[in-house]
C-alpha cells in the first residue's frame, strides 16, 4: 500500500497510533467511522505519552514561561495534541475552562510570563500575552473543536494584530524583541498564518502574512528579522513546530490552496523533499530534548510521524 509521495503506507501504519490515526483518515482516506480510525484514535488517546499530556494541561499554565522555544511547555504540548487530532472532547471540561479562562481584556489568551529585567520585563510572573504565543494557544483550541464566545473574541483580536506588513512584535507588554519597530516578527506571523488555518474567510488576512514570510523566503541573505535568519539550523528537519524553521513554514503554508505553484514555496518544500531516503522516509536533523521519548525526539532512525507530515506536505500541494 502506497501512496503518490514516494511513502509506504504500510511502514507508517507501524508507527505510533497518532501515525496510524492520520495515515489512515488523511493519505488512506478513510471515514472518521471506520473501525480501523477508530481502533487508532482509542489507542492515540490512551497512549501513556498523549495521556501524560492531557494530565499536565489539568494544571495549565504549569509554570511561567521564560522563553517562547521553551518545548518543554504546556503551550507547545497543547499544540502537539492538536496536531494529532486529539480533540476538546478527549479533554476534561475543565482543561478547556482552565485555558479559556486565561484571556486578556482585549481577547487574546495569555500565559504566565516572566520577562528579565534586562529585557524590559518586571523580573516576576505576569500573566499576558505575545504575539508569539497566543496564536499558537488559539491554533490549538480551535484544531481541538473549541467553540463559543472566548474563541470569537479571540479571532477577532488575531485579526487585529495583522498589517499590511505581517504581524509586528507586540503584545500586552510594551517590551518588544531585539528588532526594528516596523519590521514584521517572522515567528510571531508565522503563528498567526498556523491559527488562521483553522479560519474560514480570512483569505486578505492570510494573504497579507504568507506574503511576508515567503518574502523573508526570498530575501534571505539580507538580514535578520528580530534575530529570525534562514540559515543551516533553519533547514533543519525538526519536531514539534515549536520555532521558526523550515518544515514548521512548510506545513503551515502548504494548507493555503493560493500557494499552490509559487516558485519561493517549491524551493522550500524541494529542500524537504531533498532530505528523504530512497524509501521517502524522513529522520530528524535536530531535535527538543523535552520529547527525547518521541520518534522524532532521537536522530538515528526515521521517524514515523514527521515521514508523514512531508508526505501530508506533498499531497497537499499536489491536489
Amino acid at each position: 500500500m502506497s501512496t503518490n509521495f514516494n511513502v509506504d503506507c504500510e511502514w507508517l501504519l507501524q508507527g505510533d497510533p497518532w501515525v496510524t490515526y492520520n495515515t489512515l483518515k488523511t493519505l488512506l482516506e478513510m471515514k472518521e467511522d471506520a473501525p480501523e480510525v477508530g481502533n487508532a484514535r482509542t489507542s492515540m488517546i490512551e497512549h501513556p505519552l498523549v495521556k501524560g499530556f492531557i494530565e499536565e494541561l489539568k494544571e495549565w499554565p504549569l509554570y511561567p514561561l521564560k522563553r517562547h522555544n521553551d518545548a518543554k511547555h504546556p503551550i507547545h504540548h497543547l499544540a502537539v495534541l492538536a496536531d494529532f487530532g486529539v480533540t476538546a472532547h478527549d479533554l476534561d471540561k475543565e482543561i478547556i475552562q482552565r485555558i479559556l479562562s486565561y484571556q486578556s481584556d482585549e481577547g487574546a489568551f495569555e500565559i504566565d510570563l516572566l520577562i528579565p529585567t534586562h529585557f524590559g520585563g518586571s523580573g516576576n510572573p505576569e500573566r499576558m500575552w505575545m504575539a508569539c504565543d497566543a496564536p499558537l494557544i488559539l491554533y490549538s483550541l480551535l484544531k481541538m473543536g473549541v467553540h463559543g464566545p472566548e474563541i470569537q473574541k479571540a479571532v477577532a483580536h488575531l485579526g487585529s494584530l495583522v498589517t499590511d506588513t505581517g504581524v509586528l512584535c507586540t503584545g500586552s507588554s510594551p517590551m518588544r524583541g531585539p528588532g526594528r519597530k516596523d519590521d514584521f516578527c517572522p515567528y510571531a506571523t508565522l503563528l498567526v498564518a498556523r491559527a488562521l488555518t483553522q479560519i474560514p474567510n480570512v483569505k486578505n488576512e492570510a494573504e497579507k502574512c504568507t506574503d511576508q514570510l515567503l518574502y523573508h523566503w526570498e530575501h534571505q541573505k539580507e538580514r535578520k528579522l528580530y534575530l529570525f535568519g534562514i540559515g543551516t539550523d533553519f533547514r533543519k528537519l525538526k519536531y514539534p513546530c515549536v520555532w521558526y524553521d523550515i518544515l514548521h513554514v512548510a506545513e503551515v503554508l502548504s494548507q493555503y490552496d493560493f500557494l499552490k505553484g509559487d516558485d519561493r514555496l517549491k524551493e522550500i518544500v524541494d529542500i524537504i523533499v531533498s532530505k528523504q531516503d530512497e524509501k521517502g522516509l524522513i529522520t530528524p536533523e535536530s531535535v527538543w530534548m523535552a520529547f527525547k521519548g518521541w520518534d522524532f525526539g532521537q536522530k538515528k532512525a526515521p521517524s514515523h510521524w514527521m515521514t508523514f507530515q512531508v508526505a501530508r506536505i506533498l499531497r497537499r500541494l499536489s491536489r
